[in-house]
């Protein structure tokens, strides 16, 4: 096959589908804490149009793996004569950037690994984030310094697309944009990311206490961004933590939600919405702790107590690593 057949039948790859719906989301890392290899990443792409970001990045290239096992990636092909497996094409070519909610390193270790082999993207953050990453990772003595600020050499692989809160921003080389609103985590700043694409838009949270225990207001100014998508029916889907089980005392979440503050915080959302809004929207569990205990796993546990406190009527999703979900659209 001739290059500029290759190319043609590349760019065909990655041209949107017509009258494509909704969000594809590969989960590429499901838990948070101590799971290595299966931490917070989300694969991120309007349905029908391969091109995709990730909501972090605690795992890559083991959530690839799963995925493709589980045909997950059977829609990417790479182009013939490409040097790259399946695996890697999706790594280097489809995932056109990381945004990052915060620089714990349960957000970010698969980047870090996976970066002498990838391609050159952009990362998108807050401020606080890009300075974290820098300072903390890309700095020669943690790893070496892939972005394009701080300790030289710069490698310059990963420029920093520094987001302004509240500010709608293009994801480059994607049809997509991205809005970042700030989050509080234990201390530390966190992000939502609302992702739009034409008429939809789905929203993936980073690592957030309660607007109750941390009395930021945070989490109520997102929803009041976000409750008019809702209410347009625009919103394809949330992805939402909830690390611990409700029975967690409040001086103990170190800035995490649990099954009773996710309906509190998804009610008050509700509540700016008009009634009915958030029936069957789906919502995707992030970030629950893998338990080296015995008894019933807290995924287990966690689901269980979604659906039973819920009074929405959402549809409530506990991801398990490599699976592919479509939110919204026919």
């Amino acid at each position: 096959m001739n290059r500029i057949l290759a190319a043609s039948l590349a760019a065909m790859a990655c041209a949107p589908a017509a009258h494509a719906q909704g969000f594809d989301v590969t989960v590429l890392g499901a838990t948070g804490g101590i799971q290595d290899g299966n931490l917070s990443a989300f694969m991120i792409a309007p349905h029908g149009d391969p091109r995709a970001v990730t909501c972090d990045a605690g795992a890559l290239v083991a959530g690839l793996i799963a995925a493709e096992s589980q045909g997950s990636l059977d829609a990417i092909t790479p182009p013939e004569g490409s040097d790259y497996t399946r695996i890697g094409y999706a790594l280097t070519e489809v995932i056109k950037g990381y945004m990052i909610s915060h620089a714990h390193l349960d957000h970010i270790a698969g980047m870090i690994a996976a970066s002498p082999d990838d391609s050159s993207k952009p990362i998108y953050g807050l401020a606080s984030v890009q300075e974290d990453i820098r300072d903390t990772y890309f700095n020669w003595q943690a790893w070496p310094n892939f972005g394009t600020s701080g300790v030289e050499p710069h490698l310059g692989k990963y420029p920093a697309t520094t987001l302004a809160p509240a500010e709608k921003t293009a994801v480059e080389n994607t049809a997509m944009q991205v809005t970042a609103f700030p989050l509080s985590h234990s201390g530390v700043e966190s992000t939502a990311f609302l992702l739009e694409s034409g008429d939809d838009a789905l929203l993936c949270l980073g690592d957030t206490g309660p607007d109750s225990v941390n009395g930021s207001g945070a989490l109520m100014a997102l929803w009041q961004a976000v409750a008019p998508l809702a209410e347009s029916g625009a919103l394809k889907g949330v992805i939402i933590e909830s690390s611990y089980t409700s029975d967690r005392p409040d001086n103990l979440l170190f800035g995490h939600l649990t099954p009773r503050l996710v309906h509190e915080e998804l009610g008050q959302l509700a509540s700016l919405a008009k009634e009915g809004s958030l029936k069957d929207l789906p919502v995707i569990i992030s970030h629950v702790k893998y338990s080296l205990k015995k008894g019933i796993a807290p995924q287990e546990q966690v689901l269980d107590e979604l659906q039973q406190m819920d009074t929405l009527g959402l549809r409530f999703i506990m991801p398990e690593q490599g699976a592919l979900h479509h939110l919204g659209g026919e």
